[in-house]
């Protein structure tokens, strides 16, 4: 062995890194991801161990081996005196000299992709090598082990190699990676020069920018979670985003992650990023992550190179086309953000997916402008990579108010009998047996538990035994068939499975924060076997707690977050989150508020409140023609007012809010607020219209709210709100109120957006002049108890 291929002894491989200047560190896993994989993009669903599963398997083959057996052994090696790469290798026997790699799967190893297998021992090689440097080895056994996590059979492919050779493979990988790794340590000097620079990009700040902009860069400073309430029209995204730039070089951010509720949010703080940026440009990567669905090219293909052009090969072209994006040669300035459409032109350049490229540039981009679930969801992409390379991230996240809705929602599962029938119905059923059987064993269990309970609404201590076992006999009977046919993927049944998947992962953790109840079918005529099936989270703060301290800060925004305490129980912010309520630039003056303390939009009131409800608004109309918005708590009740209107004053214009409208209609539904325009527009509130929508100046001078906003009293939310009585004193507060009002203060917000609106909003039900309701509605609007 020459003493250029000669392992670093300990000693001097200790002093070396110690005197080391690295630049760039990165995990063996992402290392790997970079570097050795090749071949298609194969999306075909397989069964795949849970996440549960896979620590019990490793566990498992820990236990196998012995008392002596390392398990997750940590190692770490650099190459080069610049780039570290560091993991955990899954276990080492020092008296067989022999390292693991252990894999757990689902069905026959067979179906195995020969690109999937090539990877991962290209992993157990890195590993191999930073053990033999570590330990001063010259030949090791490398062994790779995969686990049948319904067998609990291990499956064993062993390599023995010389040192040597693992530090050749390891050369190999770590020159491929060092080249991008010296480009993003210039760029992330270039990004840190030009952030520390960075000037505001209007002469001044907005009424309430400041204090908010100065909140965001002190809990970026601390490492602290912030909860601002700030008002529409101060600019809070360009208020929150300066901040948290200008403080990422002294804080060594690695990322900032922009999230939004909603598909507006993004275009806005794309925007708000490239004012930012000033005309020049900068040296900062911007990207926009989307929703599958809307970056699709062939939604009619399955993601599998055997079906779509773009999956095929995806990982040969992958190289050319991110070095394309990043380097910004198609962009004449270099410094466009990465948007969808910008994503779309490189990757069908490419010959790529416009998706699954956007998910590798996540790696890359220093700013990711996305969905909350792409950090919030189980299965958040960017928070699970913050995790494997070790980021040091800052997140904003839009509109906070809406995050403890979707936040439920991302946990939650439920059960539905149409998904089961459709699944029964499908082609793979109809040709399987054992398939057909399955499902068939699921829907007389169904049967069964839904004779047993009546038709009655039940909440249950755990989710209904027999049940659960058909269905996990069902999930292992659909992955012995997958294995044996992994070009069959039934939409139906998929659907069906992946439920039936979530419902066994949100079981693994099922606790106080969530309930099982069940719902009888058709009220009129419940059937046996028709019951709707949820595992419904209430307190996302058991899943959430992780992803906060994940990050290094995190700045939650919205206008209405009152009170904070509420946000911060549900969705378990840390103990020491800093809050703050910025000043309103808006004055009283600016807007008239009045409420109707003689009329009540009770449900069992409605009838009585028609008439006098659209006298209102007709009276105010005629005060003052022009543009306004009424919310209701209903189709329905907007459907009984607005024909009511048509009735006693139809020479006065209006337009409805209809069900399920696309996304067409509700252009043409908002582009009848025209400055010229005149008229009454009737939505829903919680709807498309009542937030996330600006109309300024002439386009809306006005808004009717015809109810609180309160969630219906049903079984449901009565259970939910004795729950959240019992964890936190404020039950009905908590499933009612301030739910409600939120939604209130959302819709009245569209009426003055700038400093030189004016306005009228109308309460009508006499609960807003009720004291503790008035404590939540905005104080500059100047309301008295």
């Amino acid at each position: 062995m020459n003493a250029d291929t000669a392992p670093v002894q300990p000693q001097a491989k200790a002093q070396a890194e110690a005197e080391t200047p690295v630049v760039y560190t990165v995990a063996v896993r992402e290392l790997c991801e970079f570097t050795a994989k090749q071949g298609d993009l194969d999306l075909r669903f397989t069964p795949a161990p849970s996440a549960l599963e896979g620590m019990a398997g490793h566990a498992l083959v820990a236990r196998r081996r012995g008392p002596d057996y390392q398990a997750e052994l940590s190692l770490s090696g650099v190459y080069q005196g610049q780039l570290r790469v560091r993991g955990r290798a899954d276990g080492f026997a020092a008296d067989a000299g022999r390292l693991d790699e252990v894999k757990t799967h689902k069905g026959s190893l067979e179906r195995q992709n020969p690109a999937q297998r090539a990877l991962h021992w290209a992993q157990a090689l890195v590993y191999g090598w930073l053990l033999c440097q570590q330990q001063g080895r010259d030949q090791l056994e490398l062994a790779l082990v995969y686990l049948d996590v319904g067998t609990e059979q291990e499956t064993v492919f062993t390599r023995h190699c010389s040192a040597a050779e693992l530090q050749a493979h390891f050369e190999t990988q770590c020159a491929r990676f060092l080249a991008w790794a010296q480009a993003q340590q210039a760029h992330r000097r270039a990004r840190d020069a030009a952030l520390l620079a960075l000037v505001f990009p209007h002469p001044d700040f907005r009424t309430g920018q400041r204090p908010l902009a100065e909140a965001v860069y002190k809990a970026a400073r601390s490492g602290r979670c912030l909860l601002a309430q700030a008002p529409t029209g101060i600019g809070k995204t360009v208020g929150t985003l300066f901040p948290l730039l200008k403080a990422a070089p002294g804080q060594q951010l690695d990322k900032l992650f922009f999230l939004s509720a909603k598909t507006s949010g993004r275009p806005l703080a794309l925007a708000a990023l490239r004012r930012l940026g000033g005309p020049s440009g900068w040296p900062l990567r911007v990207l926009e992550l989307v929703a599958r669905d809307k970056a699709c090219e062939h939604p009619d293909r399955a993601c599998h190179g055997e079906s779509c052009p773009l999956a095929q090969g995806f990982y040969d072209r992958l190289p050319a086309a991110r070095s394309a994006a990043l380097s910004g040669s198609t962009d004449p300035d270099g410094s466009a953000p990465l948007d969808q459409a910008r994503l779309r032109a490189v990757a069908l350049q490419h010959q790529v997916c416009p998706y699954y490229l956007g998910q590798e540039l996540a790696r890359w981009a220093d700013v990711v402008v996305g969905d909350y679930h792409h950090y919030f969801d189980g299965g958040g992409l960017l928070h699970g990579l913050t995790q494997a390379n070790d980021w040091r991230v800052a997140l904003l996240v839009d509109e906070a108010h809406n995050l403890l809705e979707r936040a439920r929602s991302m946990y939650s599962v439920a059960l539905r009998p149409e998904h089961l029938a459709r699944a029964r119905q499908s082609p793979t059923a109809q040709q399987s047996q054992p398939v057909r059987q399955a499902l068939a064993r699921v829907g007389r269990a169904w049967v069964a538990h839904d004779k047993a309970q009546g038709p009655h609404y039940q909440v249950h201590e755990h989710f209904p035994p027999k049940l659960l076992a058909a269905l996990q006999q069902a999930l292992s009977t659909l992955a012995e068939h997958q294995a044996e046919h992994p070009t069959d993927n039934d939409p139906a049944l998929l659907d069906f499975q992946f439920e039936t998947l979530q419902l066994g992962r949100l079981l693994e953790q099922f606790g106080p924060h969530s309930m099982v109840d069940v719902s009888p079918g058709p009220a009129t005529a419940p059937v046996p076997g028709q019951s709707l099936l949820c595992l419904r989270n209430l307190v996302p703060a058991h899943f959430l707690r992780a992803r906060f301290a994940s990050a290094h800060s995190c700045t939650l925004f919205s206008a209405t977050l009152q009170p904070m305490h509420y946000h911060a129980d549900l969705l378990g912010l840390p103990d020491d989150t800093a809050c703050i309520e910025v000043e309103s630039p808006f004055q009283a003056a600016q807007l008239q508020v009045h409420t109707a303390h003689d009329l009540s939009t009770r449900f069992q009131h409605r009838a009585q409140s028609l008439d006098p409800l659209v006298d209102r608004m007709a009276a105010q109309y005629q005060a003052r023609p022009g543009n306004y918005l009424a919310f209701f708590s209903s189709h329905d009740y907007l459907q009984q007012a607005a024909a009511r209107l048509a009735q006693r004053h139809p020479e006065l214009p209006c337009w409805s809010q209809s069900r399920g409208m696309s996304e067409a209609e509700q252009q043409g539904f908002l582009a009848r607020f025209r400055d010229e325009g005149q008229g009454i527009g009737f939505a829903v509130l919680g709807g498309a219209f009542a937030e996330g929508i600006d109309l300024p100046g002439r386009r809306l001078i006005g808004a009717f709210v015809a109810t609180l906003g309160l969630p219906q009293l049903n079984p449901v939310n009565e259970e939910i709100r004795r729950r959240l009585q019992a964890q936190f004193g404020a039950g009905y507060d908590y499933t009612y109120l301030y739910p409600g009002l939120q939604k209130v203060v959302q819709a009245a917000g569209r009426v003055i957006r700038g400093p030189g609106d004016e306005g009228v909003i109308h309460l009508l039900d006499d609960r807003f002049a009720r004291p503790e309701v008035r404590r939540l509605l905005p104080a500059w609007w100047g309301l008295k108890d």
